[in-house]
């Protein structure tokens, strides 16, 4: 499994390989619901290329950059177990060779980035949008694989992609959970052991919402909802019913509406959403 560390490296790579490519797209800190999408780009392309970067356009101040969990080895370890063609583990210095804040960055749709977890956190999608193109615009992908867990994200690339008349084709991975509902996430191995007890009821909120009688008003469950969660020791940056493709918010529970939440336990920022079925 080569293992590509710069732009040249990579390129160099692209230009001798035959077949379809997928790309998967991960900051590293792999577990489960990543490799689900390794399969998934498997199932659809020849060959995978992974990519391993934790991109410091996402992270605004004060956020968790240099906290973010990093396991290089291990993660080379399990992509090699897997299968994986290839992954790309570039530097800063390699894909910002000006610094971050010189660097030329993608705007996305503000109808879709200035709300959620755009509100919360300005910027993050710059960082995001930035980084994906740089990467499809090097690694020349036929297919790219996000994950459902990060909703927004996925929806904001989509759209990158059709307003930039891109080819590539993108997948959504569904969203894996641990045995007691608990979305999958990187961030999650920073959770105390007491965190991690609590940190369930989101998932069990979610769905709990999912239920409401179709037609019925979506403010007052939510309202209640986010007060059992602070309660409990969250701090709520939003539970709000929303379209699964504008991402704008609706009034009462329909089908293919999407629940999407965003809190915090400590220093931890969790995200989860479900779709009504």
């Amino acid at each position: 499994m080569p293992i590509l560390r710069n732009p040249e490296g990579l390129r160099s790579w692209r230009q001798r390989q035959r077949g379809s490519l997928a790309l998967v797209p991960t900051m590293g800190h792999l577990h489960a619901g990543h490799i689900s999408l390794l399969r998934l780009a498997q199932a659809r392309a020849e060959q995978v290329l992974v990519s391993i970067y934790v991109n410091p356009l996402q992270f605004g101040p004060g956020e968790d950059f240099a906290a973010y969990p990093r396991s290089l080895e291990s993660d080379l370890q399990q992509l090699a177990g897997h299968g994986c063609t290839a992954v790309f583990v570039p530097g800063d210095e390699d894909l910002y060779p000006r610094g971050a804040t010189e660097q030329t960055r993608i705007v996305p749709p503000e109808r879709l980035s200035n709300i959620l977890c755009g509100a919360q956190r300005p910027g993050h999608f710059a960082g995001v949008a930035t980084i994906v193109l740089k990467l499809l615009h090097l690694a020349q992908p036929d297919i790219l694989v996000l994950g459902e867990k990060d909703f927004q994200q996925y929806r904001i690339v989509g759209q990158m992609l059709d307003d930039l008349n891109l080819s590539t084709q993108l997948l959504c991975g569904p969203t894996q959970r641990d045995e007691d509902g608990l979305a999958l996430s990187s961030r999650n191995s920073r959770l105390t052991s007491a965190q991690r007890v609590l940190a369930p009821r989101l998932a069990a909120e979610l769905r709990q919402l999912c239920q409401l009688p179709i037609g019925s008003p979506a403010q007052a469950p939510a309202q209640a909802a986010r007060e059992r969660l602070q309660a409990a020791g969250f701090r709520v940056d939003y539970l709000e019913l929303r379209d699964s493709e504008s991402l704008e918010p609706i009034a009462e529970s329909r089908p293919g509406a999407r629940w999407l939440l965003a809190a915090r336990l400590g220093d931890v920022r969790l995200i989860d959403n479900m779709v009504i079925p």
